[in-house]
C-alpha cells in the first residue's frame, strides 16, 4: 500500500510545512495554509513529478541539433508583435489579466484566424459550456470547422482529446480550473496548478504543440498561484486596460523567443477586439488646446515608440495632509518629482493636492517620462499652458538635472511623424543626433531650463 504523506501548503506562495500555521513564513499572509495529501510511492520526493524510466545523457553543446523555430502567423499583427513574430511550436504561453478584460475574446479571435489559415485548434474551457462558447463565437463572427472546442477540467481526459484531434495549438482556459486525478488537493491549489502546468509543459516540448494557458490574477494584479508558474512557461503576457476605457494593452513581461516589454494595442468594440496600428495618434486624439496641466511625452514600449498625453491638476487642499494621486504612473515617482519641484524650483506644493493621469488608460514605467510629468505639474500650478506642438523627453534626477535617455532617434522620429515642431530633450542626447527637417530640438540640462523653454520661466 502506498504511503500517504500529509503536508500544509501556502496557497499564495507555495511554502510547505509539516504542520499548520496561522501565518505563512514565506509571504507572511494569514490563513493561507491548506492541508494536502500526496501519494509518494512513485514520485520524486518533495515534488509531484514522476521519475523518468530512461536516464538522459549529457551532450556537448556544439553537437546539439539546432531547433527549428519557424513561427506561425496568428493573423493578428499586434499579437505577433508581442510574441516576437508569431507562435513558436512547442512553446508554453501564459496569458493573465483582470476578469472581464477580454482574454477569452482575444484568444477566440486569434484561434479563428489561425483555423482559417489551415491550423487545427483545440480550445479547452473549464469555466464555460460549449453553448456559451458558440454564442461568443457567433457574436465575434469566429466560427470555423477546424476550431475544436471541449468543456473539460480533467487533465487525463484533455490528454486523450489532444491525441484524438492532433492539434497544432491548444488553448486552456483557465489553468486554475484544471486538475490532475492523482493530486488530492482541490483545483486551483498550488499543487494542482504546479502539476497541471508541468504536465502541459512536457506535452508541448515532446509533441511540438504550442499551448496557451489563461491564468487568473489576484487583487494586486499578479497571476494567481505559485510564482513558479511564471518561471515554468516560455512566455508571460498580461492583458491590461481600464474597465471604463475601450483600449486594451497586451504586454509581454517574459519571452524566451522575443523581446520583453513589447506591447500590442487593441480597442474593444461590438464585434470584439480591433487592432490599433498607430497608438500614438489614438492616444492624442481629443487633446485640449491652450489648457494648463497637459504635456506630451514619447515612451518606448519594446520596439515601438508611443506618444501619450499626461494631464496634471494641482489645486489647494482643505486638509492638513495634501493628497497625491497617480493613474498610469508610479505613485512614488510622482512624489519624488514633486519634491524636486519644491526643493530645486521653489514651488510651494506642501498645501496643494496633486492628481496625475495618463490619458487612454496606458501605464508608463520608464523614467524617460519624468520631464513631462514635471512640466505638466508646473503648468497646472502656474496656470500656464504648454505649446500644442511641444514634446518633452528626459529623466529627472534628485538634484533637478535632466538625464539622457535611450532610443532618442526613434522617439524624435515618431514626434515628427505626428507633426510636433519642438522637442525638449536632454542636452547629452543631442550629441551625434541629426535633427530631422521640420522639428526644432532643444537640449536642456535641468528642469529649470525645461520650464523656461516650455512656459517662459
Amino acid at each position: 500500500m502506498a504511503k500517504v504523506k500529509t503536508r500544509f501548503i501556502c496557497q499564495e506562495c507555495g511554502y510547505e510545512s509539516a504542520k499548520w500555521m496561522g501565518r505563512c513564513p514565506g509571504c507572511e499572509e494569514w490563513n493561507t495554509m491548506v492541508e494536502e495529501r500526496e501519494n509518494t510511492s512513485l514520485r520524486i520526493p518533495g515534488t509531484n513529478i514522476k521519475p523518468k524510466a530512461k536516464r538522459e545523457k549529457a551532450s556537448r553543446i556544439t553537437q546539439v541539433e539546432k531547433l527549428s523555430t519557424d513561427r506561425t502567423d496568428t493573423g493578428m499583427r499586434e499579437l505577433n508583435r508581442v510574441l516576437g513574430g508569431g507562435l513558436v511550436p512547442g512553446s508554453l504561453i501564459l496569458v493573465g489579466g483582470d476578469p472581464g478584460i477580454g482574454k477569452s475574446t482575444l484568444l477566440l479571435q486569434a484561434t479563428y484566424r489561425l483555423a482559417r489559415s489551415g491550423t487545427s485548434i483545440l480550445y479547452i474551457t473549464g469555466e464555460e459550456s460549449l453553448e456559451q462558447i458558440r454564442m461568443r463565437a457567433e457574436r465575434l463572427e469566429s466560427l470555423h470547422e477546424d476550431l475544436y472546442v471541449a468543456s473539460e477540467t480533467d487533465l487525463t481526459v484533455i490528454e486523450e482529446l489532444i491525441g484524438e484531434t492532433n492539434p497544432k495549438l491548444v488553448v486552456i482556459d483557465s489553468i486554475q480550473t484544471m486538475y490532475h486525478p492523482e493530486v488530492t488537493s482541490a483545483p486551483g491549489s498550488v499543487a494542482q496548478v504546479r502539476e497541471c502546468t508541468g504536465q502541459l509543459m512536457r506535452w508541448a516540448k515532446e509533441q511540438g504543440v504550442a499551448i496557451i494557458i489563461v491564468g487568473h490574477v489576484t487583487k494586486s494584479g499578479a497571476i494567481a498561484g505559485p510564482r513558479m508558474l511564471e518561471h515554468m512557461v516560455d512566455c508571460v503576457l498580461y492583458f491590461e486596460g481600464e474597465r471604463h476605457h475601450t483600449y486594451r494593452v497586451l504586454r509581454a513581461v517574459k519571452n524566451r523567443f522575443g523581446s520583453t516589454n513589447e506591447i500590442g494595442v487593441f480597442e474593444m468594440k461590438e464585434l470584439g477586439l480591433e487592432e490599433i496600428d498607430n497608438p500614438s495618434e489614438v492616444f492624442l486624439a481629443g487633446r485640449p488646446v491652450g489648457v494648463p496641466g497637459t504635456a506630451v511625452t514619447a515612451s518606448v514600449e519594446g520596439t515601438r515608440p508611443v506618444l501619450v498625453e499626461l494631464q496634471a491638476l494641482v489645486t489647494p487642499t482643505s486638509f492638513a495632509t495634501p493628497k497625491r494621486s497617480a493613474s498610469g504612473i508610479d505613485h512614488q515617482r510622482l512624489t519624488m518629482i514633486m519634491a524636486v519641484l519644491e526643493k530645486r524650483i521653489g514651488m510651494f506644493l506642501q498645501n496643494q493636492d496633486a492628481f496625475v493621469n495618463v490619458v487612454g488608460g496606458v501605464r508608463l514605467d520608464e523614467p524617460a517620462v519624468d520631464l513631462a510629468i514635471a512640466v505638466a505639474l508646473a503648468s497646472s500650478f502656474r496656470d500656464r499652458p504648454t505649446g500644442v506642438s511641444e514634446l518633452f523627453i528626459g529623466e529627472v534626477g534628485l538634484t533637478g538635472e535632466v538625464r539622457a535617455v535611450s532610443r532618442i532617434e526613434q522617439r524624435v522620429a515618431e514626434a515628427v511623424n505626428l507633426g510636433f515642431e519642438k522637442v525638449i530633450l536632454p542636452s547629452k542626447n543631442l550629441r551625434g543626433l541629426t535633427p530631422p527637417s521640420g522639428v526644432k530640438l532643444i537640449g536642456v540640462d535641468s528642469v529649470t531650463e525645461a520650464l523656461k523653454e516650455a512656459m517662459g520661466g
